[in-house]
């Protein structure tokens, strides 16, 4: 089956040299996708008999498939074809999928992704780009690829997409969402002063602890810095039920809802089960696990003004309501925290876009192996949106194991942040909000990369 007609056709011509007889010719299609690596893991494939068997094919076969029509015939004894008797089902064409997949955004991610995996010697990566107005996703690309035009025997691993099925816990990523739940919920505000003391904190027996102490912070000051005892000292200022049901409105511990086959709801304990370090770990990124495709839907609520809006792989025509998680006021002053990140005294200057301000977060996580976390493997994250002082944009990217060229999140991710970030903003003809740095990018400092 699926024999190339040239291959086939000598094939004939060799059985009829040799007079074997009994084999004959069958045309069958098989589909051919263009757009190859770029789009595999988003519409998957489908195989010999036409059904699908991974992504899009599969979840939308319903739709997609079409069915043959059938119809009474009379043929003679060598099955030749007499009359056409009657009609007894009509032929039904498959319906058509328009994605909101932007295939010049999906290209240039999947270029920038795959570089960095490679400069970077990193096992894996996953990418999201989301319309923070209307929920659809705009690029959604994972390393490594495969062609859906070539064979499926050895796809192993290659043919998961990582942005939905993978799971793993984001690390620093989350303080800006812990910062938001405190805010929300009225238990800090912008000034509030958090003490970081000696750069380390006890919890019963076990100690969180910062790099090095950076005294009293405020909400900013714990962004900018990334500092885990200023992240866990305002987690443990919020009930661990209120603090449970705000990580649930974000969407964690369950699915987002998109359908795609095999999407994992990641994990969110319930908060009977914490215990007084799980919910300080909680606040920077630890004892839960996330998806790429979660962390941007929680990033695109901060976006969106504290509008939940449902995620979707195929066109909208007109964005829903959603629903409100957080107050305008608590959204934007947390965007304004989040700069300080992009900054030169933050731990993404990389992440910078010339011409837009920027809001995000990096992430550095150690992984859990079989005794505990290890100390050589890490995953690097950025997520963030722009322009941050009224969002188009929001993308959200992990790599797994990067093992040359740095390995913190302001190292690897953040400079893949901004190279695709700044190309999609300018593709869409976003107006910049930065007119003070719009004539060249800011200048890194020297600083800290977490």
């Amino acid at each position: 089956r699926w024999m190339i007609p040239a291959e086939a056709r000598k094939v004939m011509a060799t059985l009829k040299r040799q007079g074997v007889k009994g084999v004959g010719l069958q045309r069958e299609y098989r589909r051919y996708y263009p757009a190859g690596e770029v789009f595999a893991h988003v519409i998957g494939f489908s195989g010999r008999d036409e059904r699908g068997l991974e992504g899009l094919e599969l979840q939308y076969e319903d739709d997609l498939h079409a069915e043959p029509g059938r119809k009474l015939v009379l043929k003679d004894a060598k099955r030749q074809l007499l009359e056409n008797v009657a009609s007894m089902r009509q032929p039904r064409g498959g319906q058509d999928l328009v994605l909101s997949i932007d295939r010049r955004l999906q290209y240039y991610a999947y270029r920038a992704l795959k570089k960095a995996v490679t400069r970077h010697n990193a096992r894996s990566a996953s990418l999201v780009l989301l319309d923070a107005e209307s929920g659809e996703v705009l690029a959604m690309v994972s390393q490594p690829a495969f062609n859906p035009n070539a064979s499926y025997a050895d796809l192993g691993s290659k043919a998961r997409n990582r942005a939905v099925i993978d799971t793993f816990e984001p690390g620093s990523t989350m303080k800006p969402l812990t910062l938001a739940a405190a805010m929300e919920l009225g238990y800090i505000n912008e000034n509030t002063e958090i003490n970081t003391g000696k750069g380390f904190i006890r919890i019963g027996r076990n100690r969180v602890k910062d790099p090095k102490s950076y005294g009293v912070l405020d909400p900013a000051g714990v962004l900018r810095r990334s500092s885990n005892v200023g992240a866990a000292t305002i987690a443990l200022k919020m009930p661990e039920k209120e603090h449970w049901k705000m990580l649930d409105r974000f969407g964690f511990g369950q699915p987002v809802m998109i359908g795609f086959p095999g999407e994992a709801s990641g994990l969110l304990r319930d908060y009977g089960l914490w215990r007084r370090i799980d919910q300080a770990t909680l606040a920077f990124g630890y004892s839960l696990s996330v998806t790429t495709l979660q962390l941007a839907q929680a990033y695109a609520i901060i976006a969106a003004d504290g509008i939940r809006r449902p995620l979707s792989l195929l066109r909208v025509d007109q964005p829903a309501e959603g629903e409100r998680v957080l107050s305008v006021e608590t959204s934007r002053a947390l965007r304004k925290m989040m700069e300080g990140v992009v900054s030169t005294e933050g731990t993404a200057p990389k992440a910078a876009i010339s011409g837009y301000r920027v809001a995000g977060k990096t992430g550095t996580v150690k992984k859990l192996g079989n005794n505990g976390y290890e100390d050589n493997k890490y995953r690097a994250l950025f997520a963030g949106m722009a322009p941050a002082s009224k969002p188009k944009l929001v993308l959200a990217l992990v790599f797994d194991e990067p093992r040359q060229k740095g390995f913190y999140g302001g190292q690897v991710a953040a400079p893949v942040f901004s190279e695709v970030m700044e190309h999609a903003l300018r593709l869409l003809n976003v107006t910049p909000d930065n007119r003070q740095h719009q004539d060249g990018m800011q200048m890194a400092a020297a600083g800290g990369v977490q």
